[in-house]
């Protein structure tokens, strides 16, 4: 395997679609009453039975976070690191409801890396921002709305757009109106568009709902594959691409990262599949930066190094 990977042919469903993600309408709403009625200090002592809850009964998750945490800790892995790993996660999504809800105040939130975005934006230059399901994204979409320059759009799967907008419109239906579903043929006219406006426009690129192309890569001491299609299309719309990452740091503290990966507005002779490789093998890099620096921050739930059962998805 070369230090950029190879590429795969593209695969019809990756893994993580058989692990649906769990959720129910009723109880979100129900959390959001509960949450806004009684305050994030009180409603917060039911995420620790949450998270007590699917340690204890999530086994294919546990398993899941269990390997990752292996490879992130590099050590043996305790129940405590478990409960912490699935602490982390219902704590981001009990956050979410008074970030949509606009209760900022609420949160410690640090920003690192965002001189350059605001360099951008005040010129009226659109870019694209690769997450992962990595923290918080509403983090971030909570400071574009705190700032009116700052324009924010979503581009993801159907599927994960579809749950999305059941979830914020059971949390707040105003939040739903900057999510663009990729797949669709009008979507990357759609994400042009936004770009041309000068619109920051995020993707979450370490996993696909469709067909895609994958590369393989070095990602935590084993090979990974991660899809290419995003990286693909940021060559082919020629616009500043950034990793950014909201990490949770316990309590009401989140530090959100930019760093640049890369830029395609400006030329370069080498061909688009290079630096596509280039571009998705700095992701990963950071990626993983980022998983050490928060290691329970991580919320694949699946086997993400399962090549082979990737392969037969």
């Amino acid at each position: 395997m070369s230090t950029h990977g190879k590429a795969g042919a593209p695969d019809e469903k990756p893994a993580w679609m058989q692990h649906q993600e769990r959720g129910n309408l009723f109880w979100l709403r129900r959390m959001r009453w509960l949450s806004l009625t009684l305050g994030r200090r009180v409603s917060r002592l039911l995420v620790f039975a949450i998270a007590l809850y699917f340690v204890l009964v999530a086994s294919s998750a546990r398993l899941a976070a269990q390997a990752y945490l292996a490879r992130c800790l590099g050590r043996t892995v305790t129940w405590l690191d478990l409960y912490r790993h699935f602490l982390a996660f219902a704590s981001t999504i009990h956050d979410r409801v008074y970030l949509l809800n606009d209760r900022h105040e609420l949160f410690d939130i640090q920003t690192v890396g965002t001189d350059a975005l605001h360099k951008l934006q005040a010129g009226n230059q659109g870019l694209l921002l690769f997450g992962a399901h990595l923290g918080s994204f509403e983090v971030l979409r909570s400071l574009a709305r705190d700032q009116p320059k700052l324009k924010m759009a979503m581009a993801m799967y159907p599927e994960n757009a579809r749950q999305i907008n059941e979830t914020l419109a059971a949390i707040n239906p105003r939040a739903m109106q900057d999510i663009i579903a990729l797949g669709k043929l009008d979507a990357i006219l759609a994400i042009h568009g936004k770009l041309e406006e000068g619109t920051m426009v995020g993707i979450l690129a370490d996993r696909t709902s469709g067909p895609d192309q994958y590369l393989t890569l070095p990602f935590l001491g084993a090979p990974a594959r991660f899809p290419t299609g995003p990286f693909r299309m940021a060559a082919m719309l020629r616009h500043p691409v950034y990793f950014m990452a909201g990490l949770y740091r316990g309590g009401n503290r989140y530090e959100v990262h930019f760093e640049l990966l890369a830029d395609f507005s400006v030329e370069d002779k080498r061909g688009r599949d290079v630096l596509v490789r280039e571009t998705l093998a700095r992701y990963v890099s950071a990626l993983e930066r980022y998983c050490q620096s928060a290691p329970y921050n991580w919320f694949n739930f699946y086997d993400f190094w399962d090549l082979k059962h990737r392969d037969h998805a």
